[in-house]
């Protein structure tokens, strides 16, 4: 009876190690290919001498120091929702150049140049929060930020909500147009989305004017095959059916009921551009 419990105790032992080790992959966003420069998200990150938290701090640097990814290490640290590898980096300082190990969370998700200044997307933490529907859940919430450098000099930032782990499969970052809104001289998406059904995605635009950055209502898009979607867009003056001054809130739902037949709500919302903010109509 006593081999027959130790072996049970094992074997339970083998399932929660399994599940830990599945537990703790990387998000996707934090993924970076070697031998690719990639940019310093978070200020005076530091740089140690192995891919350990406890490892020695060789240096530290300042969000948009350019680094070029060497070689990507199997260990991953977890910091609330983020989960990331360390990277090994090289990096110049002056007329020195460095190697040392980097926290991929610390990272850019994404970034872009536009008529002189540099424009960074990364996620900066976790927060805990009461779930909307159910206030007794508390959910972890990640929060993305986006900066705006000239130089090394921070401009301005901005930080959003983009969801919990599970929807930081992929990640985008690109400047579109002005879309025709009055004063302002583009605008940024950043995007996050998960790869399986029913986790959603994150579209979060911000209109930059005057060295400000102005953040606009999240979208969210989630589905779950051909049951169930949820789709939010904006529709802007320089879009088919969009007005001068203004950008339009869509949403589309659609359900299957027991019947497979399909149940479709929609809402929209207009909000008005004055040139420098924006209210609901």
């Amino acid at each position: 009876m006593k081999t027959l419990f130790t072996v049970l105790f094992l074997f339970i032992i083998q399932i929660f190690s399994a599940q830990e080790e599945d537990y703790e992959y990387a998000n996707g966003v934090f993924h970076f290919e070697e031998n690719k420069t990639q940019k310093i998200f978070t200020d005076w990150t530091r740089i140690r001498q192995s891919p350990n938290v406890n490892a020695q701090i060789l240096d530290s640097l300042q969000t948009n120091q350019q680094v070029v990814i060497l070689k990507k290490e199997e260990t991953i640290l977890k910091l609330g929702e983020r989960r990331a590898n360390w990277y090994k980096i090289s990096y110049q300082k002056g007329d020195k150049t460095s190697e040392g190990y980097v926290w991929g969370g610390n990272l850019c998700v994404g970034y872009r140049n536009k008529n002189g200044y540099d424009f960074l997307f990364g996620l900066t933490k976790t927060v805990n929060k009461k779930d909307k529907q159910s206030p007794e859940i508390t959910i972890q919430q990640n929060i993305a930020a986006i900066k705006v450098l000239e130089g090394n000099a921070l401009i301005d930032e901005v930080a959003f909500e983009t969801g919990s782990g599970e929807s930081l499969s992929f990640g985008t970052f690109n400047i579109e147009s002005n879309h025709k809104l009055q004063n302002v001289e583009l605008t940024l998406k950043a995007t996050v989305s998960g790869e399986a059904c029913g986790i959603p995605s994150y579209d979060q635009y911000v209109l930059f004017k005057d060295k400000k950055l102005i953040v606009l209502p999240q979208l969210m898009n989630v589905g779950d095959a051909d049951v169930y979607y949820h789709s939010e867009e904006f529709v802007f003056p320089n879009d088919k059916g969009g007005v001068p001054n203004a950008f339009i809130f869509k949403m589309e739902e659609m359900e299957k009921d027991d019947r497979d037949r399909e149940k479709k709500k929609r809402a929209s919302k207009t909000y008005l551009w004055d040139g420098n903010s924006y209210k609901l109509k």
